[in-house]
């Protein structure tokens, strides 16, 4: 995988020489298809306040959807879970100190050489619920084009500030291999692709079970909040480290954390349901309502809360669960069971 590595690091440096956040800034969005797969990578150079230097590539709609709830506004820039809506590609170019032991001793491999601040080229897969990640070797191949294909789109810009600006309102310029397979690249305006939503598992709910809950538990008291979040430590486990989300109960009032759970990133969802309705059972008691404050999370108890006459509601924050958060991010709180 040499001759791959290689040719990314030299994208990366010819890149960098060009300085485009100069004359850019993360506003102006663009695509490149990947010829290996078909995905649209949407991309946006990082710069233009001088404290992150690089080229991120938001991967397919799903990517491109957390690119676009970033620029909203939706999560200030301390906010952790910003990181976990990210997937995307990113060639950065950071300080010395800042690689990491895998990241050098590529370089020295290929017996590069790269001195002063902001020149070390360092490449991430971000994914969410893992860690940033070193590429696989498809993902070297793309991030390569897409950074050559950055160069030529941003000095274009330089010379026409409008060449971003779309004829009809929702276009966005892509980067399209020709046809025929050669070397030449076209521009093709197409339309921003409609955010994928996940499919609710409202279906999979125990009708049988939430019944017998309703006619045994009669007993209701206060308003409940009910969050996910991702926990703060990750777990070495697998190839790739990953940051297990965390599930939380809490009695809006008090403030008291009545449970919670950890899932690993690919289960967390399909449990949710069936963790409170053990929860229902363990405690011998229901709310009279809950507070969301997430679209997900209103989605998948939706349904819950309609068989049990629940009043659920989505509020903007919630008071009891943040206090729970501030204290994690805050404290080395251990894993359960680890």
């Amino acid at each position: 995988m040499e001759k791959e590595w290689k040719a990314l690091y030299e994208a990366a440096r010819d890149f960098r020489d060009h300085r485009p956040w100069s004359w850019m800034s993360d506003a102006d969005l663009f695509g490149v298809q990947n010829p290996y797969n078909g995905e649209i990578g949407y991309c946006c150079v990082l710069g233009e306040l001088g404290e992150v230097f690089a080229l991120a590539v938001y991967s397919g709609s799903e990517g491109l959807e957390g690119y676009l709830r970033m620029q909203s506004g939706e999560f200030d820039v301390d906010d952790p879970d910003v990181m976990h809506i990210q997937k995307c590609l990113v060639a950065s170019f950071e300080d010395r100190d800042r690689l990491e032991e895998h990241d050098y001793n590529v370089i020295k491999k290929l017996g590069l050489k790269f001195r002063g601040r902001n020149a070390w080229p360092q490449f991430r897969s971000f994914l969410p619920g893992y860690v940033p990640w070193h590429l696989t070797k498809d993902e070297v191949k793309f991030l390569t084009i897409a950074l050559r294909q950055a160069v030529n789109v941003s000095l274009r810009f330089k010379r026409d500030q409008d060449l971003l600006s779309p004829p009809d309102e929702d276009l966005l310029l892509i980067r399209f291999p020709d046809e025929k397979g050669k070397s030449d690249w076209i521009d093709v305006w197409m339309e921003i692709p409609e955010p994928e939503k996940s499919e609710s598992p409202a279906g999979q709910v125990d009708e049988l079970r939430l019944k017998r809950i309703g006619k045994n538990l009669t007993n209701r008291k206060g308003i409940w909040e009910i969050e996910s979040f991702y926990f703060p430590g990750a777990v070495e486990e697998g190839e790739r480290p990953f940051f297990p989300r965390t599930f939380v109960v809490a009695d809006h009032a008090s403030g008291l954390i009545l449970d919670f759970w950890i899932d690993p990133p690919w289960e967390s969802f399909a449990n949710l349901q069936a963790n409170l309705l053990n929860f229902f059972e363990k405690s011998e008691i229901l709310p009279e309502g809950i507070f969301v404050s997430k679209y997900d999370i209103f989605e998948l108890l939706k349904p819950i809360a309609s068989g049990l006459n629940i009043d659920i509601e989505t509020v903007g924050e919630l008071n009891a669960v943040e206090e729970f958060k501030s204290e994690m991010y805050s404290s080395s709180f251990d894993i359960p069971g680890d």
